[in-house]
């Protein structure tokens, strides 16, 4: 199954309609545009001159047959394939660098043989991942735009979101209304200048859904470790909530006390950025899974 990069939403909401429909355990490609609506192509084209309101498209939403409020979404991300180019912007008073950026810049960025061209002497190992992501907020929530991440997931920009990854979504409607967008060919912790290598492309994900299991906010699993992800109003906030969320996952699976294990975490547990620049800002907190290989531990 594959949804066309026509098919968007510029917010995460329980009004939604489906733009296509599938069962647990399918594989369904997602076509996505970059985070400007391919609306920038050349360097003269400045990032005030875009038509704001249909920035961060995300493709869908996918409904999921079965999926109902208390499961959880499960979302392997397969496959990433990127187009030939990404675009960056600097932009006065935005960003985490506001100060020092005192005109407008569009940058367009060639990919060639899996490095992102940024000069002649700088080429970047690509880091392929997706910024925007999740489901939809529930029935008594309000719709949040696609640019602003919160417990549905949305525009966490969290760089281990990226192909091998598996995420853990809480499912707050029925179908779970999943959609995806804003892929990045590479960007750093923080995203200090409110872009990444912004670029369109297509998903190949795989979906299920975990029955009676929930969760609050969306957590990522990889080979080595598992991440819980959290936004809020300041960093401090977002990074509070990522350190709460791990605790708890971390309780419901090894038989410590609550002592012995905020130690632990002081000593396994690393506290990660993932994004400054949106109206609510990321953190994530990772855990490796080889510090607890004796309790294999399993989402």
């Amino acid at each position: 199954m594959r949804i066309g990069s026509k098919n968007v939403v510029y917010s995460m909401s329980a009004e939604n309609k489906p733009a296509a429909s599938c069962k647990p355990g399918e594989t369904v490609v997602f076509e996505t545009q970059d985070c400007f609506s391919n609306q920038i192509q050349t360097e003269d084209v400045l990032f005030e001159t875009t038509d704001w309101d249909t920035v961060n498209p995300a493709t869908g939403p996918l409904e999921i047959e079965g999926a109902e409020p208390g499961d959880t979404l499960k979302v392997e991300i397969k496959k990433m394939d990127l187009n030939d180019h990404g675009v960056m912007v600097a932009v006065p008073e935005m960003g985490f660098l506001n100060n020092f950026i005192e005109e407008s810049e569009t940058k367009i960025i060639p990919i060639e043989q899996n490095k992102a061209v940024f000069s002649d002497k700088i080429k970047i190992d690509l880091n392929p991942m997706i910024g925007v992501i999740g489901c939809s907020p529930g029935k008594d929530e309000e719709a949040v735009p696609c640019g602003t991440p919160a417990s549905h997931g949305g525009n966490m920009d969290t760089k281990v979101i990226t192909e091998g990854s598996t995420l853990y979504f809480p499912v707050k409607v029925s179908g779970a209304m999943l959609a995806m967008g804003d892929l990045h060919a590479a960007m750093g912790d923080g995203e200090v200048v409110i872009s990444g290598v912004e670029i369109a492309g297509e998903v190949t994900v795989k979906v299920d859904v975990i029955k009676g299991k929930e969760i609050t906010d969306p957590m990522v699993e990889r080979n080595d470790a598992f991440y819980t992800i959290a936004s809020g109003p300041t960093l401090d906030a977002a990074a509070k909530k990522a350190a709460d969320n791990m605790f708890t996952f971390l309780k419901q699976r090894l038989d410590l006390e609550n002592n012995e294990l905020a130690m632990l975490m002081s000593v396994i547990c690393d506290l990660q950025v993932s994004q400054v620049v949106d109206p609510e800002k990321t953190a994530r907190m990772r855990v490796d899974k080889k510090a607890l290989a004796e309790y294999n531990i399993q989402f």
